[in-house]
Order: structure tokens, then sequence, then C-alpha cells
């Protein structure tokens, strides 16, 4: 038994805005049905004593500490902007007045 119909792969087709064929229908049905399958294997598992990660690997204070430092020159920034006035980037208004 299907876990995944056609109809289903069109409708998540149509919410993603892609345009696939009935042969595409047919072959991301079975793609989609074969990956379902090798996650419900993880329930099968027995994660009774197993503790929540956010990782795996065990990791702490693997940032660099943070220190104030001297920042680029400003001519040098806006020397790489499209367009700049009185020492600032512009950009186009997203907002109305």
């Amino acid at each position: 038994m299907s876990r995944i119909s056609e109809e289903q792969v069109k409708h998540v087709a149509h919410l993603a805005r892609l345009a696939i064929t009935d042969d595409e229908v047919k072959k991301f049905t079975g793609q989609l049905d074969a990956i379902i399958g090798f996650a419900e294997q993880l329930n099968e598992l027995d994660t009774t004593n197993v503790k929540p990660t956010t990782h795996v690997l065990e990791m702490k204070n693997i940032l660099r500490e943070d220190k104030p430092g001297k920042g680029l020159p400003r001519e040098e920034v806006l020397k790489n902007a499209p367009d700049h006035q009185d020492g600032q980037v512009r950009v186009p208004s997203v907002m109305d007045n």
C-alpha cells in the first residue's frame, strides 16, 4: 500500500509552484513513498534511554571571544556600494511616505 497518493504529490507540486508531468507524478510518488518508508523504520528503534541532543558532537564554547575591533574604513566600504550619499549607503525606499 502506498503511503502517499498521486493526488498528494500533485497538490504539493502545486503548492511549490512546480509544473510536473504525469510521468513525473508517478516517478515522484514512488520516490516519496520510499523516503517515507525509510523514515518509518526509525519508529522501530527503542529510544527509551536516549537523551535528546541538539548537536551530534559535544561542543561547548566554540565561539571566539567577543572583542571590539577596528572596522573597515568608510571609503573602502562605500567603494563597493552601488549608490551612496553623505557617507551612507543609499537604498530604494520600502515604505510609503
